[in-house]
């Protein structure tokens, strides 16, 4: 006997795991399209496992994936009575911009759903389940470590992480050369890796809710920070840490589409902080008892703006500054099969006196994009120190 509280833990077919990663790879589809919302997909199937329809949520304010898939089964002239629907995130319970998609199953009639996810929101998780159980729904949760749910967690971890931490994921790009170097020591940096290194890393900027740089690289680089290698719906927000509110108002990243956000350390904008918001910027002022910006109370503030992943592309002060903070979740580095020399270095750590004190890294994914390396890696768990 199962009880209301938890769904059934019957063991799921191997057609019913291929739907359910049929369904998360329509969830990557909404990269680029969802934001602040998660990227769910869903597919409902009839009692022989033929697909009635399909979809995955639309941009913010408009249909969810489950809506999105009942649609397209009433478009295929088909009826979802008894129907199973494969879905990545547990359906919501609780009306937002849109009305609960656990009520909409119920009213079309589906008998079954599987989910990959339980909700992340710690108001809502569960509820939904839970509701489709209250209607004579049967249900079934994939456990959390298993490949598909981590998979779906993967797809979703900017918006898991603002739901059960209040705050974005952050993950640091960085392009270097083989000695580490993230430009010749006269600044020139264009370019050290190839183009479709460039390319992959504009496909993770169109994962990420912002995209921020500090006050050094703005100036020295003119950035757009922008997605123009991949295609995408949503432009990332701009984001821009400078402490000394020193931005030049003909930056072109005051450039449409979009706005930018400067966080500075200012008591009040001045001249060029009224010329900034002239063409459009955000102002906000977060200084720390040293005159700069307070990182951590920037990436809180982000995760309260709605931002569920940080794509960093900043220079080594500021990386250095971020990586102290310890809110950075991943670093993404592409190393190019060069050495530079004397150059400079990808971050900056100051001078650190035993090895103890060195972040270390677990390596998440390693794998070359075009002639060069691509490194996923994320903070290691504290060791245990063997004397």
């Amino acid at each position: 006997m199962h009880s209301d509280s938890s769904p059934t833990d019957l063991p799921l077919s191997p057609q019913d795991l291929d739907l359910l990663a049929g369904a998360l790879a329509l969830a990557e589809q909404a990269i680029g399209l969802t934001d602040p919302n998660p990227r769910v997909g869903c597919i409902i199937t009839n009692a022989q496992g033929n697909v009635l329809g399909s979809g995955h949520t639309q941009a913010a304010g408009q249909a969810h994936a489950e809506v999105m898939a009942l649609r397209d089964v009433q478009a295929r002239g088909h009826d979802a009575r008894g129907a199973t629907a494969y879905v990545t995130l547990e359906p919501c319970a609780h009306h937002g911009r849109t009305p609960p998609c656990c009520d909409a199953l119920v009213a079309a009639g589906i008998a079954r759903v599987v989910v990959a996810l339980r909700d992340p929101n710690p108001l809502v998780g569960g509820h939904g389940l839970g509701r489709l159980r209250a209607a004579g729904v049967q249900t079934h949760l994939l456990p959390v470590d298993h490949p598909v749910a981590v998979a779906a967690r993967e797809l979703n971890i900017g918006f898991l992480s603002r739901m059960e931490r209040g705050r974005p994921f952050v993950r640091m790009k960085i392009a270097a050369s083989l000695d580490g170097r993230t430009a010749l020591h006269n600044g020139v940096s264009q370019w050290i890796t190839g183009p479709e290194a460039r390319a992959d890393g504009h496909a993770w900027r169109r994962r990420a809710g912002a995209v921020l740089t500090g006050i050094g690289t703005a100036k020295e680089d003119n950035p757009r920070l922008d997605v123009r290698e991949v295609p995408t719906h949503l432009q990332p927000q701009r984001v821009l840490v400078d402490s000394r509110l020193t931005l030049f108002p003909e930056a072109r990243l005051l450039d449409a589409p979009g706005h930018l956000w400067v966080y500075h350390a200012q008591p009040d904008a001045g001249a060029l902080g009224q010329a900034l918001m002239a063409r459009g910027a955000a102002l906000i002022s977060l200084p720390d008892p040293h005159g700069k910006v307070d990182l951590t109370a920037m990436i809180q503030d982000l995760g309260r703006r709605g931002i569920n992943e940080l794509h960093l592309e900043a220079g080594n002060k500021l990386n250095g500054s971020l990586l102290r903070t310890g809110l950075v979740d991943e670093l993404l580095v592409y190393l190019a099969p060069m050495l530079l020399g004397d150059g400079r270095g990808m971050v900056d750590l100051g001078h650190l006196t035993a090895l103890d004190q060195a972040p270390r890294y677990t390596v998440v994914d390693m794998r070359p994009v075009g002639q060069d390396i691509r490194l996923r890696l994320r903070p290691a768990p504290p060791q245990t120190l063997q004397r």
